[in-house]
């Protein structure tokens, strides 16, 4: 009986790999990938997994909470990405600053940089909610495992960092808010991972 179960399991998953690999939708990604490697001359094949999160279904007791949840789900779908770019960004920029031979160079590639990052995500900004905009200031925290304000200190230096903070608390917002994984934003790390891994 577990042979069988472990042959049909094998089977579906076979065939879900084939229908990910042959669909045209960007949105369909493969919860599997198999791959072949070879061990002592033999040729063996293995899978790669995804992670897959299991979670007791939401218990909502009125109508109110459920559409919150549908909104958190939401709004995390719409800033995630954009998280990720920022993480991205940030990365690619701090490995070629340190390229550059003088101080003057590396300020002058900032400003440029500065100056591309609010052209390109200055109209995407002016789209968020004011909640996905403090969200987004969460997951930015997440992605960099540390604040968007120590981020744009370490770049730019304290006193423009200072400018960027009081233009966010002007609305309302901090860019100094942590992300608490465990605590305060334990619902929103359900459903990042849930998202990431394809889930929701």
């Amino acid at each position: 009986m577990k042979q069988l179960l472990i042959v049909i399991t094998l089977l579906a998953v076979t065939a879900a790999t084939a229908r990910a690999q042959d669909s045209e939708d960007p949105e369909f990604a493969p919860m599997v990938k198999i791959s072949k490697t070879v061990v002592d001359g033999d040729t063996l094949p293995y899978m790669e997994m995804q992670n897959v999160y299991v979670y007791p279904e939401p218990n909502f007791k009125n109508k109110r909470q459920q559409q919150a949840y549908l909104r958190l789900v939401r709004n995390v779908k719409k800033v995630l990405p954009i998280a990720k770019e920022v993480r991205q960004m940030l990365l690619e920029t701090a490995e070629f600053i340190e390229t550059l031979p003088t101080k003057q160079e590396r300020d002058e590639h900032l400003k440029r940089v500065e100056q591309s990052v609010v052209a390109e995500y200055k109209p995407k900004m002016k789209k968020l909610t004011y909640a996905q905009g403090k969200l987004l200031i969460k997951l930015v925290d997440r992605e960099l495992g540390s604040t968007a304000f120590d981020a744009i200190k370490a770049f730019v230096g304290p006193v423009r960092a200072g400018m960027w903070q009081a233009f966010a608390w002007m609305f309302g917002a901090s860019l100094r808010k942590d992300y608490d994984p465990d605590g305060v934003d334990r619902l929103t790390e359900r459903v990042v991972l849930m998202v990431e891994a394809g889930q929701l």
